[in-house]
């Protein structure tokens, strides 16, 4: 450790060396937090395994040499090797919830978090009704996580088709104590699902179109490729999911879909699909909602 590391002894000596750190080299946020402030309190609070609603606490708590050799090595990480902090610390969070996560799953940021927080109301009449579920695109789980939380008489698939991104879904599945009600199912879409209906189906596929793609930071092209590209308008993944969702939707079932920034493409390819587009924190540009009644059977 150089001399200038070794003066740098409290929480709050670190937390100003790394935001400086970060806007010298102007790294990329996105994967739970908005700034370098956030982001650095993100990183030492949870190299330190400290809960992170404490920083006021220990801001002045001194850290041992051990603990400043890997807040220097994950900080220097961070910026040479744009590597997100969820990633380097093995976390990472929506709202109350805490999944593990790391280089086999994107890190999870999805608004449909927000909605399952309030049990879908009003579009769901009696949470307690709701028996089956699925989430399709899983990647680490945390969807059918919240929807077994949100539901809790509900049996959950957590579909992927990717091994790994499983492999992580069944960790935090476990983690949570949720074996009996979440199935982690590998599936492309909804093609192993033969003959399985649903009274909720929600989706945070991939939805970054191909000039989206060739754009992206470079903490973005951490994470896995096959989690975030869905073609040329980014709605391939979507376009599956209004083709084959109604047949496995119960009567009076849900169909809730993430789709990004493409709300203008997704209308002008299906004018007469009745979308209902759901306020959250962003805004109504992001999540849609059709009752199974409203999807034709093939589109």
């Amino acid at each position: 450790m150089t001399t200038s590391h070794s003066e740098l002894f409290t929480i709050r000596d670190w937390l100003r060396y790394a935001v400086s750190r970060f806007e010298e080299a102007q790294v990329f946020y996105g994967h739970g937090a908005q700034n370098s402030y956030d982001e650095a309190v993100w990183l030492v609070m949870a190299t330190l395994h400290l809960p992170h609603d404490t920083l006021g606490n220990f801001m002045d708590a001194v850290i041992t040499e051990p603990e400043r050799r890997e807040l220097l090595h994950l900080i220097e990480r961070r910026v040479t090797e744009r590597i997100p902090t969820a990633y380097l610390v093995r976390e990472a969070w929506l709202g109350e919830f805490r999944f593990y996560v790391d280089e086999r799953v994107i890190v999870p940021r999805s608004f449909i978090a927000e909605l399952l927080r309030d049990q879908l109301v009003p579009w769901v009449d009696d949470p307690e009704e709701i028996v089956s579920a699925a989430d399709i695109c899983t990647g680490s789980g945390c969807l059918a996580i919240l929807l077994a939380d949100a539901f809790p008489n509900a049996e959950v698939d957590a579909v992927d088709i990717s091994d790994d991104a499983l492999a992580v879904a069944r960790r935090n599945i476990t983690d949570y104590g949720l074996e009996n009600q979440v199935n982690a199912i590998k599936s492309d879409m909804l093609e192993a699902l033969q003959g399985k209906t649903y009274d909720i189906i929600v989706s945070n596929p991939p939805y970054v179109d191909a000039p989206s793609m060739d754009a992206l930071p470079p903490e973005y092209r951490r994470e896995p490729s096959l989690a975030l590209g869905s073609g040329s308008d980014g709605l391939e993944h979507t376009h599956i999911l209004l083709r084959e969702a109604a047949a496995h939707l119960n009567p009076g079932g849900l169909l809730v879909v993430e789709i990004g920034h493409n709300r203008d493409v997704l209308e002008a390819a299906y004018p007469n699909l009745p979308f209902t587009w759901l306020e959250v924190s962003a805004g109504d540009q992001f999540v849609f909602l059709l009752r199974r009644e409203e999807i034709p059977g093939r589109l």
